[in-house]
C-alpha cells in the first residue's frame, strides 16, 4: 500500500514483536536530525504522545518492501501504533516470511489482499467490503493484507507472490483525496497506506479505530512537517485534542 500512494480504486523479514525492525542509519537528508526512538520523529515534535490503541475487529498484516523499513515518512508503522495487532512482514520475492505463510493458512483468519481492480488478470477474484463484514459475522477474523511500498513496489509484491494468489482481492472506493504531505502523490486521488486502512476500517464499520487512526496520520503529518521548518508546534490541533482526550479516558 504504497507511501507513494496506491490509486484509490485498490487501494510487510518477520512478523512483527514488540521491537521494530532494525533500522540502518539515515545517511541520506536528515541524517543528523535527533530522533526519538520509540516513533522515529525529530524528538522536536515527538508523536508518542497522541499514541492511542483501539480495538478492532479487523486485523492488518503489512507485507512491507524491505527499503520502506528505512523511511521515516512511512505510514504503515502508525497503523501498527493504533491497532495492536497488526501483523508486520518483509517482503523477499525468493524468501516468503514462513509465519505468513502459516497465518494465511489458519482457518480463524479470512485475509484480502487491498489492491486495485482496475489491473488485468484477476477480475474474479475482487470482491467488496460487504464479504469483510460477512466474514466477522461468521466468527472469523478478517485481516486486510497492505502491501506497504511505492506503487510500484506494491504491484511487484502482489505480482510475484505466488501465495498471495489465491486470496481474494479488495480495493478501495472511495471519493477520498489524501491528506499526506511528507511525499508528493501523483493524484490527490492516490492515498497513503494509513489512509487506505483507515478509510477500509471505517467501510467495514470499525469506526473509533478509523477515527483514530485518521486523528494520529494527521498529528503525524502535522508533526513531521513542522520538523522539517525547525518548527516546535506549541498549540495542539483538533487532532491532537482529540486523541490526548482519548489517552485519558483509558
Amino acid at each position: 500500500m504504497p507511501d507513494d500512494p496506491l490509486p484509490p480504486a485498490g487501494q510487510a523479514q518477520t512478523e512483527h514483536t514488540d521491537e521494530s525492525p532494525p533500522r540502518r542509519e539515515f545517511n541520506a537528508r536528515g541524517s543528523t536530525v535527533v530522533r526519538c526512538p520509540s516513533c522515529n520523529l525529530p524528538e522536536l515534535n515527538c508523536l508518542c504522545p497522541y499514541r492511542v490503541s483501539a480495538h478492532c475487529r479487523v486485523e492488518v498484516w503489512l507485507l512491507t518492501h524491505p527499503i520502506e523499513h528505512y523511511k521515516p515518512t512511512n505510514t504503515g508503522r502508525l497503523i501498527r501504533d493504533v491497532l495492536p495487532r497488526t501483523r508486520v512482514f518483509t517482503w523477499y520475492r525468493t524468501a516468503p516470511d514462513p509465519a505468513l505463510l502459516a497465518l494465511l493458512d489458519d482457518p480463524r483468519y479470512a485475509p484480502f489482499v487491498v489492491f486495485p481492480d482496475d489491473q488485468p488478470g484477476y477480475a474474479e477474484r475482487v470482491v467488496d467490503v460487504e464479504r469483510v463484514i460477512k466474514r466477522r459475522e461468521a466468527g472469523r477474523v478478517p485481516v486486510l493484507i497492505l502491501l506497504d511500498g511505492t506503487w510500484r513496489q506494491a504491484r511487484k509484491i502482489f505480482r510475484r507472490s505466488d501465495y498471495l494468489a489465491g486470496l481474494p482481492v479488495l480495493p478501495l472506493v472511495t471519493d477520498r483525496q489524501t491528506r499526506y504531505r511528507l511525499r508528493k502523490p501523483a493524484s490527490a486521488e492516490h492515498l497513503s497506506t494509513a489512509e487506505v486502512a483507515a478509510e477500509l476500517l471505517r467501510q467495514a464499520g470499525e469506526s473509533q479505530a478509523a477515527d483514530h487512526l485518521d486523528d494520529y496520520f494527521e498529528v503525524f503529518n502535522e508533526c513531521y512537517a513542522a520538523s522539517r521548518r525547525y518548527i516546535k508546534l506549541t498549540e495542539t490541533s483538533p487532532a491532537m485534542q482529540r486523541l490526548l482526550a482519548a489517552r485519558q479516558e483509558r
